[in-house]
């Protein structure tokens, strides 16, 4: 079965900083773009960030403008895993997050969530004092 497993969050002070993996289950990462959502309850999921497939060196990364300069997101194919590292948090961080992985190549990515067919079942991230 294709999946993808989301780990890392956690409860996590203002200002304060979280690292979220993305595993691939049953299948490996190289030609897949992964994306990273969040979703809050009665809000609509937004893209966060994503990274074209490859190796990423190309530097195909795309991030909501809110979060740009914050989170970073890389991949390692060799471990089928991608990483979203996230600093400076805020409450308005706070969401479920979710990656998922679209089956593409090129040089662009999409923060659309819809655009993904393979989803994982989130890790919650809070951030509070």
């Amino acid at each position: 079965q294709v999946h993808v497993v989301e780990s890392g969050g956690g409860l996590v002070q203002p200002g304060g900083s979280l690292t979220l993996s993305c595993a691939a289950s049953g299948f490996t990462l190289d030609n897949y773009a992964i994306g990273w959502f969040r979703e809050a309850p009665g809000k609509e999921r937004e893209g966060v960030a994503c990274i074209t497939s490859g190796d990423g060196s190309d530097g195909g990364t795309a991030y909501k403008d809110s979060v740009k300069g914050r989170f970073t997101i890389s991949r390692d194919n060799a471990a089928d895993t991608v990483y979203l590292h996230m600093s400076g948090l805020q409450p308005e961080d706070t969401d479920l997050y979710y990656c998922a992985a679209r089956r593409q190549s090129g040089s662009i990515c999409f923060l659309a969530w819809w655009r993904y067919d393979v989803w994982g079942r989130g890790t919650q991230v809070t951030v509070s004092s």
